[in-house]
């Protein structure tokens, strides 16, 4: 047997629906949603309390089984799920905001389903990811999603530098308490020139967009900032190949002797260049006889 989404699947199967939820506007969920809401055998929900509050402001009742299905159980859960649509049940996957599996559980359900040649069909939805990206007023034939960005500073550096001559747009997550400093570390990799945008509590009462400089946005939120956050960054103009690194050394030293820590002179210096952060910073060093 072949299921509609082109896979084959077991006789008397179910199916998984994965399906997006509101951001914040119980209004934006779609008809498919609420019916399937009413209707799925099991209702697997990041947060039960949040998804029954969904349900009774679309005046649906949830007729079939509720559990819950967040991070920490998604293992242990999954296989029974999969048991559970192998032998006909229909099984709704929803998150408290957005699509599942977008750095949101689902993505080991999608696969052991998908494994097991059993049903996946999507009830598509509101997206953090594509609304900030359409708010942003950056390019967005061309973009990149990187879910949340690295807690600890060195791994963030570290991925900012490998954003630094990526063309396309950029969007990715960020919590509050660390998006300023997230912004200045951007600022000092990707250089503070860069254009940027937060997108904060996307579809609610106090939703706010920012557009400026990465240096002028990391300013900002130094004051502090609330919500849920979503950041788009402009893609890198064409990365210079011919700059050599002497030269590119010369420009690290002068920042540097101008105030700014070697650490971010260097990675001013080597923004839309051919060399690393850490590269430019090696390379001062040696000239230095460090």
């Amino acid at each position: 047997m072949t299921s509609s989404d082109g896979q084959s699947s077991a006789a008397g199967a179910g199916r998984l629906v994965l399906a997006g939820t509101p951001m914040g506007q119980p209004g934006d969920a779609s008809p498919r949603l609420r019916e399937a809401l009413g209707s799925a055998d099991i209702v697997a929900a990041e947060d039960t309390r949040r998804t029954r509050a969904l349900a009774a402001s679309l005046d649906v009742e949830i007729s079939g089984r509720l559990m819950s299905y967040y991070d920490q159980v998604e293992a242990v859960r999954a296989p029974g799920l999969v048991e559970a649509i192998a032998g006909g049940a229909t099984v709704l996957l929803v998150t408290d905001a957005g699509m599942p599996s977008v750095s949101d559980p689902g993505y080991r359900l999608v696969v052991a389903c998908a494994d097991a040649g059993l049903p996946i069909t999507c009830l598509p939805g509101p997206s953090a990811v594509t609304t900030a990206l359409a708010l942003s007023a950056m390019p967005s034939e061309r973009f990149c999603f990187d879910g949340f960005a690295p807690r600890k500073q060195g791994a963030r550096r570290d991925w900012l530098a490998e954003l630094r001559t990526q063309p396309r747009t950029v969007v990715f997550f960020e919590s509050p308490h660390r998006l300023a400093q997230t912004l200045a570390d951007a600022a000092g990799v990707l250089g503070p020139d860069r254009r940027a945008a937060v997108c904060r509590e996307l579809t609610k009462t106090y939703e706010e967009v920012r557009r400026g400089r990465l240096d002028e946005l990391a300013e900002w939120a130094a004051d502090g900032v609330k919500g849920e956050i979503t950041v788009v960054i402009a893609g890198a103009s064409e990365t210079d190949e011919t700059v050599g690194l002497d030269e590119v050394v010369e420009r690290a030293r002068r920042l540097a002797d101008s105030g700014l820590r070697l650490k971010d002179a260097s990675a001013r210096a080597a923004a839309g260049t051919a060399y690393s952060r850490r590269d430019v910073y090696q390379a001062v060093l040696e000239s230095r006889g460090e």
